[in-house]
């Protein structure tokens, strides 16, 4: 199977804009529909499997209309169109092309799901909304039975997606290297792309920013960063956190493998005045050099891959010196579902994030363990996550124009909004959490 080309030939930083912050966009009310797409204009090289349906499966076709369905009416996801409905009826999905829907989840499942959106054949007039309902009731859309069979019809991920130090590399850059000006277009000022933690709901864009800087400042807090402090960041990101602490008075080394990202945060950097204090390093994690006073680790163990959990939390306790503590922000889901998903090659791991794996509570807790780390502190946000990914996704949408302009075609854009309203639903449905843990040294007695 061909894999997409997601890259922009046109990759660079943004110009113009001052150390790469973007422009504020204002915009009211819901964002735009997506663009459409017919499957006769889908670039076949670049998208091969959303190009062409899979062929006919017969048999799994008709299993996946029952199924599909009859789940999509119990749901009540189906039904008169919008404006034949009441004002209280929920969100809606609207076939364009009900059999090439069902041939595609027929014959590859949740890929096929969201590969026949990037295709055009189905809308939602509230994606996010449609993705959550269907997120909440995800174990009742298949029958147990059917669902022992899970194997016999789900993909197993690539080996080429491992995270080796030359996989990890290729992976990030897959993701992180699209461009720059991309995320510039949804990101708030501060280009931080994680999580925020609100003053109040329901979020405003406008207040993105300083609910960035809350959710750095607490786990800069967690790792008791101040004057002086030796800290190591896995994960630069665009240097915000890497700022932040600098400007606390810390000496911060930073490090990440994305080429695009290091040169954008240390402009960035260099703009504060703040480069005697900031050391960015294209490095993977496991070479990380020296020991730290504190380390921060922000929505990375997520990148690692389940097989190289142990290596990254040794390389976290190597890094510590006497007495340091670690602060980390990580995704987590069910340890069940975890389980599911490291076997499956999904949506997210095939045209998002290859190589990636979302940990369960308990694989941190186990993997942490065996370095000799003990978890003194764990608090969820996932509110917080739903309320920053609908802000991205607005923003995202508001913003279409930029993104065309940095040549980035329709099918791209329906599958960046089709993963940032997957990745909403699972904070809303409570499918997903987000957690910011502090370990430190030693084993409970």
């Amino acid at each position: 199977m061909t894999r997409p080309v997601l890259i922009s030939q046109g990759r660079s930083r943004p110009t113009g804009r001052g150390a790469g912050i973007p422009p504020q966009t204002s915009y009211t009310g819901p964002p735009a529909t997506a663009p459409a797409v017919r499957r006769a204009d889908v670039d076949a090289v670049r998208w091969p499997d959303v190009a062409r349906p899979p062929s006919a499966a017969p048999a799994r076709t008709a299993v996946a209309r029952h199924l599909v369905g009859r789940a999509l009416d119990r749901l009540a996801l189906t039904g008169p169109a919008a404006g034949a409905r009441s004002p209280a009826a929920g969100p809606r999905l609207t076939l364009h092309d009900p059999d090439a829907f069902h041939r595609r989840i027929g014959r590859h499942g949740l890929i096929g799901f969201g590969e026949s959106y990037m295709a055009g054949e189905w809308d939602g007039d509230d994606l996010a909304g449609v993705l959550t309902v269907l997120a909440r009731h995800v174990d009742e859309l298949v029958p147990a039975p059917l669902r022992r069979l899970r194997s016999l019809w789900v993909s197993a991920r690539p080996a080429a997606d491992r995270n080796t130090r030359a996989g990890a590399r290729g992976n990030i850059q897959r993701h992180y290297d699209l461009s720059n000006d991309l995320f510039s277009a949804f990101l708030d000022p501060t280009l931080t792309y994680s999580s925020a933690v609100f003053a109040a709901f329901p979020a405003r864009f406008e207040s993105l920013a300083s609910a960035q800087h809350r959710k750095i400042d607490r786990l800069l807090d967690l790792a008791a960063v101040g004057e002086g402090t030796r800290l190591l960041e896995i994960g630069t990101g665009w240097g915000e956190l890497a700022l932040r602490a600098a400007a606390r008075g810390a000496r911060v080394t930073t490090l990440t493998l994305s080429a695009e990202q290091a040169a954008l945060a240390r402009e960035r950097i260099a703009a504060a005045g703040l480069a005697d204090r900031v050391d960015v390093q294209l490095r993977d994690y496991r070479d990380a050099r020296g020991r730290y006073d504190a380390v921060i680790s922000v929505e990375m163990i997520e990148a690692v891959g389940a097989e190289y959990w142990s290596s990254y939390f040794t390389a976290l306790r190597r890094a510590l010196a006497p007495g340091g503590r670690i602060a980390l922000q990580a995704i987590t889901m069910g340890h069940r579902q975890m389980l599911h998903t490291a076997a499956t090659h999904t949506f997210i791991s095939k045209y998002v994030f290859p190589g990636g794996l979302i940990p369960s509570r308990e694989a941190i807790a186990e993997h942490s363990a065996a370095a000799g780390l003990t978890t003194t502190a764990d608090d969820g946000y996932a509110d917080h996550y739903a309320e920053t990914l609908r802000l991205w996704r607005e923003r995202f949408v508001a913003d279409r124009a930029a993104v065309t302009g940095l040549g980035f075609d329709p099918v791209f854009q329906r599958m960046w909004e089709f993963y940032l309203a997957y990745s909403e639903a699972g904070f809303r449905s409570r499918y997903l959490d987000v957690r910011q843990l502090l370990l430190t040294e030693g084993t409970p007695r």
